[in-house]
């Protein structure tokens, strides 16, 4: 009998993209005993098949009932701190429950330690903290509209700052009409429960003049205004912020982690509904950069509310590296799916350092073209520049908009409409709902700067 409760038993990693990563289980001895679980490493072992292998790792342990669990992390080890972030990633990541966005906390369903050796303990707690970030990004966008107010949402993001060396300001919507921020407020308007700006300032090196500013989108509800979405697209109305939670739990990890670059997270947070002051079809509204806006449809809000933030980023917060993130089209989805985000940029060097980053994080973007026809499609006889394309590339004209906001700094737009969210997973590290898309990603980004 103890010998079969002591059986070994190969899984195969199913769903992963490498050949031979297997997982192998040692079911305990004693009630007192943990499970041991020890990853196999294939021929092509990246940070996504390390991601991978521990997420289906987790889901092993958790299938079979164990209360507690010994994850052997020396295949994780072999890549560094950026395989041990991709470990924890994965274990994090394929043990998450939809459930833990009411409570606000991660709460595991067993006891998980490391063993194995070649990895460092330092570099454990900096990948801990990173795969908690992604968790509490993750319970932001999964939680319900009525308990995520846009003042709530700014005032729970300011909260990630408590304990840590950040400084975080909530602007409300007196001092944001005071400031001239139109697009904010044409938007935020439109909803009894008031919008609200959230700065997150982290100084992590303090002789550097280098600012990166991270600025997400935070629409808490999107029905879409008056240009009405179908009742078939209002399900996921409530995780149109994971933008905005995103760029807040990059800058959490990178504090928690002490890392050596100053960061600055600038989040809209604001409802798009229908009332009397809603902004109709036809509307030309102004906006902090002194462009104006001419709003021909009311469900293109996303790149309204993040112009006047791009432009706060800048003249405000002296960012000078901006990347914005955001789920903003429908139109990126339905190029993409679920497996890839899409990506504008202002230029070749600044891409290049998204595509280390996302190397070492294993998520997935594709760079969309910008050339000078696509301006055409969102000229206006009315305004600077009118809010949607004359005629399709909604993807990139949208993009394009928010250019126009950034001044000349090196800039990036991430559209992670179809990869903050998912129904199915497409990973052993995802489940149902809310994923924490580019947060990993932009944490490996702003690390790469601690060179600059």
């Amino acid at each position: 009998m103890i010998v079969e409760r002591y059986r070994q038993q190969t899984i195969q990693a199913q769903a992963s993209p490498v050949e031979g990563a297997f997982l192998e289980t040692r079911y305990r001895l004693s009630e007192t005993e943990p499970v041991s679980i020890t990853v196999g490493r294939g021929e092509a072992w990246t940070p996504l098949a390390c991601k991978e292998a521990y997420g289906k790792a987790v889901k092993t342990a958790l299938e079979l009932k164990c209360e507690s669990c010994l994850f052997d992390l020396t295949a994780a080890g072999e890549l560094g701190l950026e395989g041990l972030c991709a470990a924890m990633e994965g274990v994090y990541g394929g043990g998450y429950r939809q459930s833990f966005a009411l409570s606000g906390r991660w709460e595991p369903e067993l006891t998980c330690y490391a063993g194995g050796s070649g990895w460092r303990e330092e570099d454990l707690a900096v990948a801990c903290r990173l795969a908690r970030s992604i968790v509490e990004t993750r319970n932001l966008v999964n939680r319900p509209a009525n308990l995520l107010t846009p003042e709530l949402f700014a005032q729970t993001l300011a909260e990630l700052a408590v304990d840590l060396p950040i400084q975080a300001r909530i602007y409300h919507r007196q001092e944001l009409a005071e400031r001239g921020l139109g697009g904010l407020l044409a938007v935020g308007d439109s909803s009894g429960h008031p919008p609200a700006l959230a700065v997150l300032r982290y100084t992590g090196a303090p002789e550097s003049k280098t600012v990166l500013g991270l600025i997400g989108k935070g629409v808490t509800v999107d029905t879409g205004g008056y240009s009405i979405k179908a009742a078939s697209s209002m399900e996921g109305i409530k995780g149109d912020m994971a933008g905005g939670a995103a760029a807040a739990g990059v800058v959490r990890a990178l504090a928690a982690a002490g890392v050596k670059v100053n960061v600055t997270a600038i989040v809209p947070a604001c409802e798009n509904r229908i009332s009397p002051d809603s902004a109709v079809p036809g509307d030309v509204i102004s906006t902090l950069s002194g462009q104006s806006v001419e709003v021909l449809n009311t469900d293109a809000e996303g790149r309204l509310i993040l112009a006047d933030a791009l432009t706060w980023a800048v003249r405000e917060e002296g960012c000078t590296h901006l990347v914005d993130t955001a789920t903003l089209t429908g139109a990126v989805w339905a190029m993409l799916g679920y497996v890839a985000a899409g990506v504008m940029a202002s230029d070749d060097g600044w891409y290049a350092r998204l595509e280390a980053a996302a190397a070492l994080s294993g998520e997935r973007y594709w760079r969309m073209p910008a050339f000078p026809e696509y301006e055409k499609l969102i000229e206006s006889d009315l305004a600077d520049v009118r809010n949607t394309s004359k005629d399709g590339c909604g993807a990139i004209t949208a993009g394009l908009f928010l250019r126009r906001f950034t001044e000349g700094r090196p800039w990036m737009h991430l559209d992670i409409a179809g990869t903050a969210s998912v129904k199915s997973p497409v990973w052993q590290h995802q489940t149902p709902g809310a994923t924490g898309a580019a947060v990993s990603t932009l944490f490996h980004l702003a690390r790469g700067m601690e060179r600059v």
